[in-house]
């Protein structure tokens, strides 16, 4: 029997429960928002968080369960006291920690209101054209991720 075998026997079974943040509720959401090359928001307080996970959508508020989510080519959208603001990313992940605060790592993120309709239109055209034709599979590959992530920044531009 291998080392790891018997460790495993070895060690008793954990009873996994399941809880809820309650440290920081008085607090609020504190939102660090980063991608790269600049931090838009560090350690901010915001009134909730709204993502678009590989999950699935979700809204984000203080005392929200603690999560690791992987985020899809979609909006993260930032609530603040007063005023919405909208970024779209294209990818990267949101931690969600048991003291309230919210860590979004993304790859790229924009403001939505920065794209233009047209351009993104005319792109995600000339990307199906691409993931259409006879290209090489490389091509047809890059190609169908660019229209995936055209296709969610479309229906960004269209709901605001």
């Amino acid at each position: 029997m291998n080392f790891l075998a018997r460790s495993v026997r070895a060690v008793r079974p954990v009873r996994m429960v399941r809880s809820y943040a309650t440290e920081a509720a008085a607090t609020g959401l504190r939102l660090t928002f980063a991608v790269p090359h600049q931090t838009l928001y560090k350690d901010a307080s915001v009134a909730q968080v709204n993502i678009a996970a590989v999950s699935g959508d979700m809204g984000i508020l203080a005392s929200h369960v603690p999560s690791i989510e992987q985020l899809r080519p979609g909006v993260v959208e930032i609530i603040e006291n007063a005023a919405t603001k909208k970024f779209f990313v294209s990818g990267g992940f949101a931690t969600m920690n048991p003291d309230s605060s919210l860590n979004i790592n993304a790859i790229e993120a924009f403001p939505v209101e920065d794209f233009s309709a047209e351009t993104v239109r005319h792109n995600l055209a000339e990307a199906q054209r691409v993931a259409a034709s006879g290209a090489t599979e490389e091509e047809k590959l890059a190609a169908k991720i660019e229209v995936e992530v055209l296709e969610s920044l479309q229906a960004a531009i269209n709901a605001k």
